[in-house]
């Protein structure tokens, strides 16, 4: 393995800090014998502080770095039970900022510049992602004006045939309250004194939703809503659909996200990356390989011999790949 290190352009580990180190393979001791490598560690909190030896899990990180507080905030009381959000944002933002690092390290190094150990944390990238956490630790969310914009803030409505939409921007907010008012033809509303101050609307938020869910029910598509909307309002509205609706949409039958491939006798469909370069989508990706598939040929290119690469089957120290064949077949 430490040869293998050895030759490698870049590493990629997600053990708990100080893990690689009893095997030998810490950047150091890689970083001696492979000085342009790019080292890429990631992991719940980072390396070299007090919390570097905690577990993590994309919830409990969630929780510590204030994303779940924030959710919390938001919904108050009209969460049954407290929860965090369906997807594990701490995971997948990671894997992408661990990935974004990889690639800084390579440009450095074709630069002319060195190796490098890039020390990625869930903890960090949770902290750096979040438009939300930023306001808080400025005292942004304090104010009676809410984030123009957020998730959280844009409020679902129903329109008269079933649809749920979603339009980016509360009416709580005075600029957007103003639009509201506009397209709805409720200049009134401007006037009512329960809907004179950001407090106020707050104040009396049931009230106010109550009257633009009025005016969306009367509404029985979604494109003439959206006409609406995008016109007098100058505000963006969504359909709530799911993700096989959104494949099924004039545009993704323009964009051709998505490719087949097969499984045995399964048909997977999976997502093309979501980059278009000179306006080619990316290409479909390869069948990934089984666990140990290209063993023997990476093995033999570090100058194993086959005996040596069965040595190392047999004694289970590879995984993967040719099963090792017991004692009893051998006898």
């Amino acid at each position: 393995m430490f040869d293998l290190c050895a030759r490698a352009d870049v590493i990629v580990e997600n053990f708990r800090p100080g893990t690689m180190q009893t095997f030998g393979l810490d950047h150091e001791a890689v970083a001696a014998a492979n000085p342009g490598v790019v080292y890429v560690s990631i992991s719940g909190y980072g390396h070299d502080n007090p919390w570097s030896g905690r577990p993590a899990f994309a919830p409990t990180v969630q929780a510590e770095s204030g994303y779940a507080a924030t959710d919390l905030r938001h919904y108050g009381d009209s969460l049954r039970q407290p929860t965090t959000d369906s997807a594990s944002h701490a995971d997948l933002y990671t894997g992408l900022h661990g990935a974004i690092a990889v690639l800084a390290g390579l440009h450095r190094r074709r630069a002319g510049g060195d190796g490098v150990h890039a020390d990625v944390s869930m903890m960090a990238t949770m902290l750096s992602v979040s438009e939300r956490l930023h306001a808080e630790i400025n005292d942004l969310d304090a104010h009676d004006e809410p984030l123009a914009l957020g998730a959280p803030e844009s409020p679902m409505f129903r329109l008269g045939d079933g649809t749920v939409v979603t339009i980016a921007s509360t009416p709580i907010w005075t600029g957007a309250f103003l639009r509201y008012c506009g397209m709805m033809g409720r200049n009134d509303l401007r006037t009512d004194p329960r809907f004179a101050t950001p407090a106020l609307r707050r104040q009396h938020a049931a009230e106010l939703m109550g009257e633009v869910q009025a005016w969306m029910s009367s509404f029985r598509t979604f494109e003439e809503l959206e006409a609406q909307v995008s016109g007098a309002g100058r505000l963006a509205v969504g359909k709530v659909r799911t993700s096989a609706e959104a494949l099924d949409t004039e545009w993704a039958a323009a964009v051709d996200p998505t490719y087949e491939i097969s499984s045995g006798s399964t048909t997977i469909r999976l997502m093309k990356g979501p980059w278009r370069f000179d306006g080619e989508g990316s290409a479909p990706l390869p069948v990934a390989a089984a666990q140990g598939a290209h063993n023997e040929a990476v093995l033999l290119e570090l100058g194993l011999s086959p005996a040596e690469i069965e040595t190392l089957s047999k004694r289970r120290i590879l995984r993967g790949g040719p099963p090792a064949r017991s004692e009893e077949s051998e006898a």
